[in-house]
């Protein structure tokens, strides 16, 4: 928001730095969150020369400000994740809404934690990751989802594809029980889920990406994944209307939410034949 203040004034880090007292380079690893600012009185100073007036604006900053002072629950697991993932789960805890697409996976929001677990140990050899790991992504994944069950639960609108359904991790005893957690948020008044079904000829995305909206006056917010599984997040406009318009199309080529239930149920009888099948003999 600083940045954008910034730009907006036409006014470039070298000529803020120097009106200010501050040095180019804080300027710069304040705007990209690479440091806090510690002195409430060089928030005050900066509005003030991008004199900014408006009151609710300066307010949600200082209180922004504030609370950046002070350590994030998800701080602990830090060491367990990537740099981008970590900016994410910050933002994730600010929104006031979330929507998001998920091709290949059931959305972590959604997850139960036996189909976390499975789904982190089937990539433990390849992607050489500990126990611990897993242990701590698997903890922070059921914290996060504390955003959507309990007070002022956020507002979350969901697109999976039908193949991240059908998928089985782990089994499907776990799959069921997965279902049946889907099925359960679902049914939540601010929870919404939808299904691109395989055969649908609309709109699809290859790349799972999350939309945060968060208070004013702040900007939308887009993580998506890069191909080397590390999170990538931005608020820049042109990008943030891109994803944008990307979910409208999911959701315009989507089934209605209604007709999840039918879905998820379907599969799961798919998943109770599965479990009745003889073993083979070798």
């Amino acid at each position: 928001m600083l940045e954008k203040m910034r730009i907006d004034r036409r006014e470039s880090r070298d000529e803020v730095a120097v009106a200010l007292g501050f040095s180019p380079e804080k300027l710069w690893r304040l705007e990209k969150g690479r440091t806090g600012l510690p002195n409430h009185g060089d928030l005050k100073a900066l509005l003030e020369h991008y004199e900014v007036s408006d009151e609710e604006t300066v307010e949600e900053l200082v209180k922004i400000h504030r609370e950046s002072l002070s350590q994030g629950w998800w701080v602990p697991y830090n060491p367990h994740l990537q740099k981008g993932m970590r900016d994410y789960v910050g933002l994730e805890a600010d929104a006031l809404s979330i929507s998001a697409w998920q091709p290949n996976l059931i959305f972590g929001l959604l997850q139960t934690p036996n189909y976390a677990r499975a789904l982190l140990e089937s990539a433990k050899a390849v992607d050489e990751i500990t126990t611990e790991f897993i242990d701590a992504n698997v903890e922070l994944r059921m914290s996060r989802k504390r955003l959507i069950t309990e007070e002022e639960p956020r507002s979350l609108w969901v697109i999976l594809a039908e193949d991240a359904i059908h998928s089985t991790i782990g089994g499907s005893a776990i799959m069921i029980e997965q279902y049946e957690e889907i099925g359960r948020l679902a049914a939540l008044d601010h929870v919404t889920v939808q299904v691109l079904p395989a055969a649908s000829a609309g709109y699809r995305a290859s790349q799972n990406f999350a939309l945060l909206e968060l208070p004013e006056p702040l900007p939308k917010m887009v993580q998506a994944d890069h191909v080397n599984g590390q999170a990538w997040v931005t608020d820049k406009k042109p990008e943030a209307g891109r994803f944008s318009r990307r979910f409208e199309a999911l959701r315009a080529a989507g089934l209605a939410p209604h007709e999840t239930p039918r879905i998820l149920e379907e599969a799961r009888r798919e998943q109770e034949e599965r479990k009745s099948w003889p073993l083979t003999q070798t």
